[in-house]
């Protein structure tokens, strides 16, 4: 039996592994066919299933089944078969689910982005603006917490979370221990800590880099500045915890380090986690080595202010025909 097996989404095939999940068969195309994932992270196990916003339709389920499944199914969670024929954005059905799912997500969210430090580079934004309704029909008092320190540098805002268990995954995988997770059930559901300021390891800041909404963030960056003023260069250094590789991206302004980040993929996952002190206290130039400006996509807003060269092209060339032109017009101004 071949190890490669072939699917079609939105009319375009491709061979992949067996075992693959629609979604990572999608990614491999590329472009507007690949679902949004708000749950799912590939570095992380046991993600995804959570939000239900990959959601797409199997007209097909197989060639020796070639039946269609019955419901739409989470695309993150789905593995491929041979012949399988699946609809994403060709699909109105799909279209509509995923307005619906994209509604509950926002049911309880706040309209805070003015004033939220994801703004630019959260996925619920993007999320919404692409699949969201204009308004909502939820009549009822959204929920509300209080804004806690999980850590020394960490700041909760549970009231933009959606539930996505990234943060718990990754501090289950990634530290020693876990002090962090859910709390109660059902729609009193919320990410938290017995005791505040609890959350201390090592690698607790990798938090902030999963969180896909502005629930979680980095207290040293926080009202400092908005994403698209500041330009993302890649950098590394030797550091010295054996278990982080030093690679990060640094977020400029001018000539100032605003804050550090891990490097993530072109689809906003974490290349790579990285560790607080890389984080939060190396935050000079001279304490990094710089190698190129971070590749930054010409839809984000980020790219606003960015430039792909250290040194841009100056925005009004020399022109010596018109340089000798204007010296003579001076020239007859003057008085003899």
């Amino acid at each position: 039996m071949s190890d490669l097996v072939k699917v079609t989404i939105d009319g375009i095939t491709v061979e992949v592994e067996n075992g693959t999940t629609i979604l990572n068969a999608a990614r491999q195309i590329g472009g507007d066919i690949v679902p949004p994932a708000m749950c799912y992270y590939s570095k992380l196990k046991g993600s995804g299933g959570k939000c239900r916003t990959c959601i797409v339709k199997v007209s097909k389920g197989s060639e020796k089944d070639p039946r269609p499944m019955p419901k739409l199914v989470a695309s993150c969670r789905t593995t491929v078969m041979d012949g399988m024929e699946v609809l994403n954005i060709t699909s109105p059905e799909v279209l509509e689910a995923r307005a619906g799912v994209v509604e509950i997500l926002l049911i309880n969210h706040p309209l805070d982005c003015p004033v939220c430090d994801q703004a630019g580079e959260c996925d619920l934004q993007n999320l919404s603006y692409e699949h969201g309704l204009q308004k909502t029909r939820y009549e009822f008092d959204r929920r509300t917490f209080d804004r806690i320190d999980i850590g020394d540098k960490i700041q909760l805002h549970m009231n933009r979370c959606i539930l996505c268990y990234r943060c718990v995954f990754t501090a289950d995988q990634i530290t020693n221990k876990r002090v962090h997770g859910i709390l109660n059930r059902g729609d009193q559901s919320e990410i938290s800590t017995y005791i505040q300021t609890a959350v201390d390891n090592d690698f607790s800041g990798n938090v902030i880099d999963v969180c896909p909404v502005g629930a979680l963030t980095d207290k040293t960056f926080r009202f400092k500045n908005r994403v698209w003023f500041t330009k993302p260069v890649d950098a590394h250094r030797n550091c010295s915890h054996e278990k982080c590789n030093g690679k990060v991206t640094l977020w400029y302004k001018g000539e100032d380090v605003l804050r550090v980040t891990a490097r993530k993929d072109q689809f906003g996952e974490v290349e790579e986690f990285i560790c607080n002190e890389c984080r939060f206290d190396k935050k000079k130039t001279t304490d990094w080595t710089l190698e190129q400006p971070a590749v930054i996509s010409d839809t984000s807003v980020i790219s606003s202010n960015h430039y792909q060269t250290f040194k841009p092209l100056p925005v009004i060339k020399e022109n010596l025909a018109l340089q000798e032109a204007n010296k003579r017009e001076l020239e007859k101004t003057f008085k003899i």
